[in-house]
């Protein structure tokens, strides 16, 4: 994995928060899984918004049918 050095002003407040929320030993580890967790949210976020759109998807009930058939 690349890694991009950077300087950057942090609020106290904020990085002690981040650091308790994401238990990091470290400033960078709780800036790291901040970043990942934000990011995988937006991911997940863009992926909602295709939620139904595509209608060659089996459904629940017809996937549950294949798996009784065997």
């Amino acid at each position: 994995m690349e890694s991009m050095k950077t300087t950057i002003d942090i609020p106290d407040r904020e990085l002690a928060d981040a650091i308790r929320f994401t238990r990091a030993r470290t400033k960078r580890e709780a800036v790291v899984v901040a970043l990942q967790d934000f990011n995988r949210r937006k991911r997940m976020a863009e992926l909602v918004k295709h939620a139904g759109t595509c209608e060659d998807l089996v459904t629940v009930v017809e996937l549950q049918k294949l798996r009784r058939r065997g």
